[in-house]
C-alpha cells in the first residue's frame, strides 16, 4: 500500500471541513496561516481517521489509542460513518480532550500513564485497530492539508508544521509537490530529531506542554522513510517559545489554538522558517481555552 494524498482527498471531500488559508504580515514579513484548527473536532486528526474507515470499507468496530486529538478524530469519523468505535486514552490525557471523545460517541478507556502504554492495550481489544500516524491511509489522509494549501497558495515554497508522530508532517511532504517542509518539535519531545540523530526512530523523552498532541515516544517508521527523501528542514523550539506564540496567535489574530498548533508559529517568530512565501499549519484547537 502506497500513500496517495489524492485519493484520499476524493474520499473526505463529502466528509471533512476544506479549511481556511488566511495572507497576514506578522513583523513585516509576508505569511500564510492554514486554520486547520477550524476542521472538524478541532485538529487535522479526522481527515486520516476517514480516509483510513472509508478505505477499509467501513468495519463494524474500530478501536484506537490516542493522547487526544487522533482518538477523538476517530471517534467523530466513525460517528460519521454509523461505525462504533473504542479509544483508549492514557490516565493523562487532558480532559477537555477525554470529554469530547465521549461526547461523540466513543466508548472511552483510560490505560497506563503514556500513549504508549494505551495502544499496547488497545492493540490487544477486539475491532480494526487504526493506526495514529504510522500508516499509508492515515499519512496520505493526513497529506489533504497540504493539497489544499497548494491548491489555494500555488507560489508557497515553504510549509511549517508540528511533529508528533510524523503522519501530518510525512503527509504534508508527500504532497506539497517538492517544496521545503519545515519540521518543528519542542526540546524534549522531538521523535523526529531523535530519529534523524541516530539515523533510524528511537525511543526519547516526552516532556513538554504540547505533549498531549505531540507526545510519540518514537517517530513512526513510515513517515521516517518518507521524511528521509524528501527536502525537510528539522527545528526546535522550547515550551517557552510556544506558549509566547500561542498566545500571541490570540493576542493579534484572535486564534485560540493549543499549544502544539503553536509551535511551528514559534519557529517562524524566532526567524527561523525560511522562504518568501512561507505557511504555517495551525494543526489543533481541542484546549480548554481561558482567556
Amino acid at each position: 500500500m502506497t500513500i496517495d494524498v489524492a485519493a484520499a482527498a476524493d474520499r473526505i471531500r463529502p466528509y471533512a471541513r476544506r479549511t481556511p488559508l488566511w495572507r497576514v504580515e506578522v513583523d513585516g514579513r509576508p505569511l500564510a496561516l492554514k486554520l486547520e484548527h477550524l476542521q472538524l473536532t478541532g485538529s487535522f486528526k479526522i481527515r486520516g481517521a476517514l480516509n483510513t474507515l472509508l478505505a477499509l470499507g467501513k468495519p463494524d468496530h474500530v478501536v484506537t489509542a490516542s493522547g487526544g486529538n487522533h482518538g477523538l478524530g476517530v471517534a467523530r469519523a466513525a460517528q460519521l460513518l454509523g461505525l462504533s468505535a473504542t479509544v483508549f486514552v492514557p490516565v493523562t490525557a487532558p480532559e477537555g480532550k477525554v470529554r469530547r471523545i465521549e461526547a461523540a460517541g466513543a466508548k472511552l478507556i483510560r490505560h497506563g500513564a503514556s500513549y504508549a502504554e494505551a495502544a499496547v492495550a488497545a492493540r490487544e481489544f477486539p475491532g480494526t485497530y487504526i493506526e495514529a500516524y504510522n500508516h499509508p491511509l492515515v499519512v496520505s489522509g493526513q497529506g489533504t492539508v497540504g493539497l489544499e494549501i497548494v491548491a489555494d497558495l500555488p507560489e508557497v515554497d515553504s510549509v511549517a508544521v508540528a511533529v508528533g508522530g510524523g503522519g501530518l508532517v510525512a503527509g504534508i511532504a508527500s504532497a506539497i509537490g517538492g517544496r521545503l517542509t519545515v519540521a518543528v518539535e519542542p526540546v524534549n519531545c522531538s521523535a523526529l530529531r531523535n530519529a534523524l540523530d541516530a539515523g533510524e526512530p528511537v525511543d526519547g523523552p516526552v516532556e513538554s506542554v504540547a505533549a498531549s498532541a505531540l507526545g510519540a515516544t518514537r517517530l513512526g517508521d513510515l513517515p521516517f522513510s518518507v521524511l528521509s527523501s524528501a527536502p525537510v528542514t528539522s527545528l526546535l523550539v522550547t515550551d517557552e517559545e510556544l506558549l509566547a506564540a500561542r498566545d500571541r496567535l490570540w493576542e493579534e489574530f484572535r486564534l485560540a489554538v493549543e499549544p502544539a498548533a503553536a509551535v511551528p508559529f514559534a519557529a517562524f517568530l524566532a526567524g527561523n522558517v525560511p522562504g518568501e512565501v512561507p505557511c504555517v499549519v495551525l494543526c489543533g484547537a481541542n484546549t480548554d481555552w481561558t482567556p
